[in-house]
């Protein structure tokens, strides 16, 4: 068998960049940011903070809230003809 070389971050080198203006402290209103049940969001992540951050394949992708788990929100989200949930933080996500 194979082993598998790698972590859920490996090739996104590009896709978790942040713009040169953006550098720098994570700002406290994303960070501190609420949603409401069936608001729709974006998933952008903070490549700086990386506690309930959704896998990279799911970047740009987007969701509605259906719930709250402590700090971080479920999102449902549709990959291909499938639902999938994810539990993401919401320094992560942006109101659609």
């Amino acid at each position: 068998m194979v082993k598998r070389i790698g972590t859920s971050r490996r090739g996104s080198r590009h896709k978790l960049r942040k713009n040169y203006r953006e550098k720098g402290k994570i700002s406290t209103t994303r960070f501190l940011q609420e949603f409401n049940i069936d608001d729709r969001v974006a998933l952008v992540a903070e490549p700086a903070y990386h506690k309930a951050m959704y896998h990279t394949r799911f970047h740009g992708k987007i969701g509605k809230i259906i719930g709250k788990r402590g700090r971080c929100y479920e999102v449902m989200i549709r990959d291909g003809s499938k639902q999938k949930v994810l539990i993401v933080h919401p320094v992560h996500l942006k109101k659609v």
